[in-house]
């Protein structure tokens, strides 16, 4: 049987120069957000890539995690040599067969691509409804004011439906105070008598004084 041209797998740390050319060839033409080496390395598990018979990478494409029910599909580019192979549809495919394993019910991705995606069993949808943190990053995007990108999701029927913690803070309980009491022997003149061993407050070169805790004397 005759080797596949190219083959699918996850991305390794050797890769990630390869992905960084290509990802941000594409950024440079408004297609994507460019990514830093700095960034590919740290989320390199999200990452799938094509590789060609010579063992070059040809094309990526990332399947962020946004919760429990959502991931995002990011960062497809393939090299212009390597187009119109299907590469893309394998990347995107690969990335949601990795979103099913994880018990992950619905991929969105936001695309210029409206019918590649609906090939890949997308459809479009409202953005306002996407979650606020999916545009956490479009800080970033010399688009933020003006975005045209289209919001298309896919949904796996037959994973089960996860919800996520509504409010995390709420679920972490209040923040915990701490107080920390100083001791003062000396502050420059000798202590007054009985308050050796008091805990007390203390406000140095404009840093506000906190509040102590009385010390309880033998």
């Amino acid at each position: 049987m005759p080797t596949p041209p190219f083959k699918i797998r996850h991305a390794s740390v050797a890769d990630v120069k390869a992905m960084a050319r290509i990802i941000n060839g594409s950024a440079e033409l408004g297609l994507m957000l460019s990514k830093s080496h700095s960034q590919l390395y740290e989320d390199i598990r999200e990452f799938h890539v094509a590789i060609d018979k010579q063992g070059e990478v040809v094309g990526v494409c990332g399947l962020s995690i946004v919760w429990a029910n959502l991931a995002e599909v990011i960062a497809l580019a393939v090299v212009p040599g390597a187009r119109g192979k299907g590469l893309g549809q394998r990347l995107v495919r690969s990335c949601m067969r990795e979103a099913k394993r994880l018990g992950i019910r619905r991929v969105m991705t936001l695309t210029y691509q409206q019918k590649f995606f609906e090939k890949a069993g997308f459809t479009v949808v409202d953005r306002m409804n996407l979650p606020m943190k999916v545009w956490s990053v479009c800080v970033n995007c010399p688009k933020n004011q003006a975005c045209d990108e289209i919001a298309m999701i896919h949904e796996f029927t037959s994973v089960p439906e996860i919800g996520g913690p509504q409010d995390m803070e709420a679920l972490a309980g209040p923040t915990p105070r701490y107080e920390v009491p100083v001791q003062i022997t000396s502050i420059g003149k000798p202590v007054p008598p009985g308050t050796r061993g008091a805990l007390t407050t203390l406000g140095v070169s404009g840093i506000p004084p906190f509040s102590g805790i009385p010390a309880k004397t033998p």
